[in-house]
């Protein structure tokens, strides 16, 4: 059984500290220009982390995902009659 995921934008002052962020979860992106780590961990942990991420003294914010939140399926999407006279030419 797969555990449901969640991402954490973590923002740190240096970078220098980003790598000891991998103990708290997964890290997917460090991004050097905005001075942010991308952070995945299980849902279920997500208040837990946040309280100890914040007490770190290099952590400036921590802001949760709302991905698994957002519907990804689209009901009622009804396809450009151009587009669809276009594909059956085949242009």
């Amino acid at each position: 059984m797969m555990n449901e995921r969640q991402g954490l934008i973590v923002y740190v002052h240096q970078l220098k500290n980003a790598k000891s962020l991998r103990k708290y979860g997964h890290v997917l992106y460090i991004s050097r220009k905005q001075k942010y780590v991308v952070l995945y961990c299980d849902q279920d942990d997500i208040d837990n982390l946040t309280v100890k991420l914040q007490r770190l003294p290099f952590v400036k914010d921590v802001v949760p995902s709302y991905r698994p939140f957002v519907k990804t399926e689209y009901e009622n999407a009804k396809p450009d009659k151009a587009k669809e006279y276009d594909y059956k030419v085949g242009l």
